[in-house]
C-alpha cells in the first residue's frame, strides 16, 4: 500500500484528477482549458483552482489530436549575431508567447533557397501551424518567393520583393530622414557608409540616402562599403578622416559608426564639430557612445506583433481582409553626435 500510494503522489496529474478535486465532469474541464464559453464562472474558478493545487501541466500532444492545432509556429532565422535580425528574432518570440503560441527555431548559415526550403519542411514535419521566415538577404528573398509549402509562412525584413505576406521596416524613409536632417543642419552633401551589397536592408537604406541627396539637389559622393561590423566602420573611418571636405557621414548601422567615431577621433577629426555622424539601429549602447549617436530606431517588437498578426490571419482564413505588405516606420533619435556644418 505504502508502495503504490508513494507512486501516486508522484505521478503527473491528469485531467481526470482535475475533475475530481473541482467536482466537476472530464469535458467540463475540457472545456475550461480551450476558453470555450458557457461556462459559469464559479465552475471556471473552481476547474481554474484545482489546476493550480495539482500544479496540473495539459498535455499539448494530446490536445492537438483532438483540437489539430498544435499551438507552435515555426521560425527560419539567419545565423546571426547582429543586432538587427537577432532582435527580430526576440520580436517574434516575444509575439508568439503572449498568443500564447510556442516557437520552434532552425537557425541557417545560408539562405539560400535549398536551405530555406529544407528548414521550412522539417518545422512543417514537427506540426508547426505556420511560418516566419526572417529574410533580410537577396538570396533569401528569392528562397521565399519559391517555397512550397503546405503550411502558411509570412516573411520579415524583404523589402517589395517577395508575394508572400511580409512585414518589413521603411529602411528608405528612415535613411531620408537622417540625410535630410544633415542637409537642413547646412551640410553641402552626405557620404555614405553603407552596409554589404547582397543586404536589403543595406540596398534600402543606400536608396534612401540617394534619393535625399538627389531631391535636394546635392552633389552623390561615392558610396564607403562596410560589412556591419565595428571593424569595418573603422577601416573605412580611416579613409574618411582623410578627406577635408566630409562633413557629414550617414553610417547604414550603428556598429560601423561606432568604429568610424574612433577612427575619426585617432584622425584628429572632431564629432560634430568637424564631422556629424548618424547611424541605423539604435542599439543599446548608442546613447553612450562618444558623443552619444544619433540614429534611427527600429521597433522591433512592433514588428514581431505586425509579422504575428500576419501569420495569425493567414490561420484564421483572415488573410483578405489584412494588407499582405505592413512596413513599420522607424523614427530619428536626435543626439549629439551632429550638429550644424562650421564654415572654415
Amino acid at each position: 500500500m505504502g508502495t503504490e500510494s508513494a507512486g501516486t503522489e508522484h505521478r503527473q496529474p491528469v485531467m481526470a484528477d482535475v475533475a475530481k478535486l473541482a467536482g466537476v465532469s472530464h469535458q467540463t474541464v475540457s472545456r475550461v482549458l480551450n476558453g470555450a464559453p458557457h461556462v459559469r464562472p464559479d465552475t471556471r474558478e473552481r476547474v481554474l483552482a484545482a489546476i493550480r493545487e495539482l500544479d496540473y501541466r495539459p498535455n499539448s500532444a494530446a490536445r492537438a489530436l483532438v483540437t489539430r492545432r498544435s499551438q507552435t509556429l515555426g521560425v527560419v532565422s539567419f545565423e546571426s549575431t547582429l543586432y538587427g535580425p537577432a532582435s527580430m528574432l526576440d520580436g517574434i518570440e516575444q509575439a508568439a508567447r503572449s498568443a500564447g503560441y510556442f516557437v520552434s527555431v532552425t537557425s541557417l548559415r545560408s539562405l539560400d533557397g535549398r536551405s530555406v526550403q529544407e528548414a521550412v519542411d522539417r518545422l512543417r514535419d514537427q506540426g508547426v501551424e505556420g511560418v516566419v521566415v526572417i529574410a533580410p538577404q537577396t538570396s533569401a528573398v528569392s528562397a521565399v518567393a519559391r517555397l512550397s509549402s503546405s503550411v502558411p509562412v509570412v516573411a520579415v525584413g524583404s523589402g517589395n520583393q517577395t508575394q508572400v505576406p511580409m512585414v518589413s521596416v521603411g529602411n528608405r524613409f528612415g535613411a531620408g530622414q537622417a540625410t535630410g536632417h544633415l542637409l537642413d543642419l547646412g551640410h553641402r552633401t552626405v557620404h555614405h557608409l553603407a552596409g554589404p551589397a547582397n543586404w536589403l536592408e543595406s540596398q534600402d537604406r543606400e536608396e534612401g540616402w540617394r534619393s535625399a541627396l538627389q531631391a535636394a539637389g546635392a552633389p552623390v559622393p561615392e558610396v564607403e562599403r562596410g560589412d556591419w561590423s565595428a571593424r569595418s566602420g573603422y577601416q573605412a573611418g580611416l579613409r574618411i578622416a582623410r578627406l577635408p571636405d566630409v562633413t557629414a557621414v550617414f553610417c547604414a548601422n550603428d556598429h560601423m559608426a561606432l568604429g568610424l567615431l574612433r577612427a575619426l577621433n585617432e584622425g584628429g577629426r572632431s564629432v560634430p564639430e568637424e564631422i556629424s555622424v548618424v547611424g541605423f539601429d539604435d542599439i543599446p549602447e548608442a546613447a553612450y557612445f562618444i558623443p552619444p549617436l544619433t540614429t534611427v530606431r527600429q521597433d522591433f517588437g512592433e514588428l514581431g506583433r505586425r509579422a504575428l498578426e500576419l501569420l495569425l490571419g493567414e490561420l484564421e482564413g483572415d488573410a483578405r481582409s489584412a494588407p499582405s505588405h505592413v512596413r513599420i516606420q522607424p523614427e530619428l533619435v536626435l543626439r549629439r553626435s551632429v550638429g550644424p556644418v562650421v564654415r572654415r
